[in-house]
């Protein structure tokens, strides 16, 4: 959406305001930034390691890249049943080996549409990590507005979650999504509607959202009203972020930190793109509205038209659709 002048200033005091307490509930311990994850009572890092990268490069330097992040401080690890058809979560399960799960806090996603499926997925992923309980599972690609009503439907995944919940395979739910505001904003209706709290949710955060389809605008202070755990991902477009000469990544990746999340993912396929996030958190500080203003003013003609912000507008990174038998 397009903002009056009027409405980026409220807008930005909101959001100035939301992060200010935000960080005010967070500390730093050795360079790198934990807060607090929603109404969970847990404390986690402020970046998070991004699963899908985990799989790009070898096994061998995804499992250096997974535990130096954990020797380092970071303890929140991304995942997906689906990335690298499962391969991300046999990388992470290695890694996790020898004392290293005790340090993270573990989180992956499954695409089932149905109780069956779901239930099936996080089986596998169970089996992949080499674990006994996730501690956060996320239902995968709410990306249609179909998808909250299939979820809380009879025989729909929110059964499973719960069912695994109960047998403590899974301890917190959330979900995540990359398409549009409007479709979690329906998620979150529907788990009023049906006397739910999810624990998480999980959107795109960077300096183009905020000028198109904007996640931060419609959705993040609600999250943070109902108290769940604000999940910022894609904080670089997923590397498309990079077609812009006017921006790079550490202003990038404060400015997702100075949102209220608790935590940013952020991909690391490599260990500079790691020291990366690492040097973010550590020069991090709370940004005025003015520097906000001033930093996504230079992405605003390249946001309007959705050409880098592709996850929101066409179905490259759709991997439900490109997969349909996943769903269930």
């Amino acid at each position: 959406m397009n903002f009056s002048d009027l409405q980026r200033r409220e807008f930005l005091g909101s959001l100035a305001s939301l992060s200010i307490a935000a960080a005010l509930e967070g500390e730093t311990r050795d360079g790198v930034i934990y807060r607090n994850l929603g109404s969970t009572g847990e404390r986690v890092s402020a970046i998070g390691l991004g699963g899908y990268h985990i799989g790009v490069p070898s096994e061998a330097e995804g499992i250096r890249i997974i535990q130096t992040a954990l020797d380092r401080g970071i303890t929140f690890l991304d995942n997906s049943w689906d990335y690298h058809d499962g391969g991300s979560e046999v990388y992470m399960g290695k890694a996790l080996r020898d004392g290293y799960r005790k340090r993270a806090f573990l989180m992956t996603k499954y695409n089932g549409r149905t109780r069956a499926s779901a239930a099936q997925q996080i089986d596998e992923s169970l089996k992949r990590l080499q674990t006994d309980h996730i501690d956060l599972i996320q239902f995968h690609e709410n990306i249609r507005m179909t998808d909250a009503d299939k979820y809380f439907a009879p025989g729909g995944a929110h059964e499973a979650m719960m069912a695994a919940k109960k047998a403590g395979k899974v301890r917190y739910v959330g979900f995540t999504g990359h398409k549009d505001p409007r479709i979690h904003l329906h998620m979150l209706d529907m788990a009023s509607k049906n006397g739910f709290h999810f624990d998480s949710c999980q959107m795109p955060l960077n300096v183009l959202d905020y000028h198109f389809r904007s996640f931060a605008h419609e959705v993040v202070p609600r999250l943070v009203e109902e108290k769940t755990a604000v999940l910022g991902m894609k904080p670089l477009a997923s590397g498309l972020m990079f077609q812009l000469s006017n921006v790079n990544a550490i202003d990038c990746l404060h400015y997702a930190l100075n949102l209220p999340t608790s935590v940013v993912i952020n991909g690391c396929d490599s260990l500079e793109r790691l020291e990366q996030a690492f040097q973010a958190m550590k020069t991090f500080q709370m940004m005025s509205k003015e520097q906000v203003e001033a930093l996504t003013a230079k992405t605003k003609q390249a946001a309007l038209s959705g050409r880098i912000e592709r996850f929101k507008t066409s179905e490259d990174f759709d991997g439900t659709t490109h997969n349909p038998s996943s769903m269930g």
